[in-house]
């Protein structure tokens, strides 16, 4: 199998090996399109579940919590095993097959399975985002630091082909009814776009540290960081903003497939349309808000974002069309783009010089960490309404409000350059 890097990887020491880290990209985001955000999240809640008190989506809900936890308390361990034992490539490649595997076997979930259909839906989150972990690890051997930003947006745009590509592939067969193939066509593309990261990324390095010892080290480290980051305050106050209104976040994106299915009627088909209204609406508010970020400041952007995301939510609430359901969708995902892109460049004006790898890991940490409670907040409420979804959704404002009004009293999140 060879492969040949377009002309713009060449700019990089390794072409072949960051060509293949996008290609990572690629295959990962045609698992996230097509599995948690659409198709399986929607099939598993109506169809395996079923019910119309709100079974599904408290199963869901279970499911994405668990899976976001069990990673969230595993990655600094993973991380350090990485690093200090030389295990990334083989932790990359073993995630990967996990989730790749157990998405093939949702295939072989059939209604009424559903415990089944939960323990393999924790399985695969857990192996797709355990595998990010170590996925984004490899950037800064990839690139010089004043690259890494390029080759960060350039993963980030080819993840959205990869997302446009697993849809489109997928829709003749939910159009038929064929979801079983489906979810074992998605797994044969997200295994056969990760081959050439498995042979090409940097091999694993020898090291001195046993798995142990690293996993021990990965600990005390994670505990060090936390310290240090109580007594910054800004610090300390963003990333519990960060950790409300992400988890918000990621609420929204884990149930509007299954919203829209249950509420509004949606067929799979027109889910899949939504979510790629989404991608393209995201690509576009990243876009639009980046030199916001710089001129007027990342805390700006975000408080901005936050009150949008505060309508978006409201008008769910009381959305009665597909088409009202539509632009709503589109208004989000203008919302979902700059808000983690100015979030990141929050995050970054905190950091102290030569710290970054450090308190990005517990950056990332938090993120894993904020889609825990959210879920279980949306699941449970649905279950305790007799499955009143909107009130459900209404529910997830309170992560928003309450991550804006903490993010209000840090001082700090300015303008990073300097208007004329």
């Amino acid at each position: 199998m060879s492969l040949r890097p377009l002309s713009f990887f060449r700019h990089w020491p390794n072409p072949k090996a960051v060509a293949s880290w996008c290609l990572y990209d690629f295959a990962n985001s045609v698992y996230a399109a097509v599995i948690p955000a659409t198709i399986w999240a929607a099939y598993y809640a109506d169809v395996i579940v079923g019910g119309s008190k709100g079974e599904g989506a408290l199963w869901w809900g279970r499911a994405v919590s668990l899976t976001m936890f069990f990673v969230a308390i595993t990655s600094p361990f993973g991380g350090a095993i990485a690093d200090l034992a030389g295990w990334r490539k083989r932790l990359l490649i073993a995630y990967t097959v996990v989730s790749v595997a157990v998405t093939a076997l949702l295939a072989t979930v059939a209604p009424g399975m559903v415990i089944y259909g939960f323990i393999l839906s924790a399985l695969a989150g857990i192996g797709f985002e355990g595998a990010m972990v170590f996925y984004n690890a490899y950037m800064p051997e990839l690139s010089p630091p004043d690259r890494q930003g390029r080759l960060s947006g350039l993963g980030f745009a080819i993840g959205y082909a990869g997302s446009f590509v697993g849809l489109f592939a997928a829709l003749p067969l939910i159009t038929a009814g064929h979801f079983g193939p489906a979810f074992l066509l998605v797994a044969i593309l997200f295994l056969a776009f990760s081959l050439p990261a498995f042979m090409w990324l940097p091999a694993d390095r020898p090291t001195t540290h046993s798995v142990i010892s690293a996993a021990r080290a990965g600990w005390q480290g994670t505990w060090q960081t936390a310290r240090e980051i109580i007594r910054i305050k800004p610090m300390r106050r963003f990333l519990l903003a960060f950790l409300l209104f992400d988890d918000g976040v990621n609420t929204v994106i884990f149930f509007s497939a299954i919203f829209a299915r249950q509420v509004l009627g949606f067929a799979m088909t027109d889910l899949i349309w939504v979510y790629m209204c989404v991608q393209l609406s995201a690509l576009v508010g990243a876009s639009l808000w980046a030199r916001p970020t710089d001129t007027r400041g990342p805390k700006f952007v975000v408080l901005t974002m936050l009150a949008q995301w505060i309508v978006v939510v409201t008008l769910v609430y009381f959305v009665t069309s597909k088409t009202t359901f539509f632009i709503v969708a589109a208004l989000a995902g203008t919302g979902l783009g700059a808000i983690q892109a100015a979030s990141r460049a929050f995050m970054a004006t905190l950091i102290p010089t030569g710290r970054e790898g450090e308190f990005f890991g517990f950056y990332s940490l938090c993120g894993k960490s904020a889609a825990i409670l959210g879920p279980l907040v949306f699941g449970e409420v649905a279950s305790l309404t007799g499955g009143n979804l909107r009130l459900a959704a209404l529910s997830i404002l309170v992560f928003f409000v309450a991550g804006a009004a903490i993010l209000l009293t840090v001082r700090a999140g300015g303008p990073t350059v300097i208007r004329k």
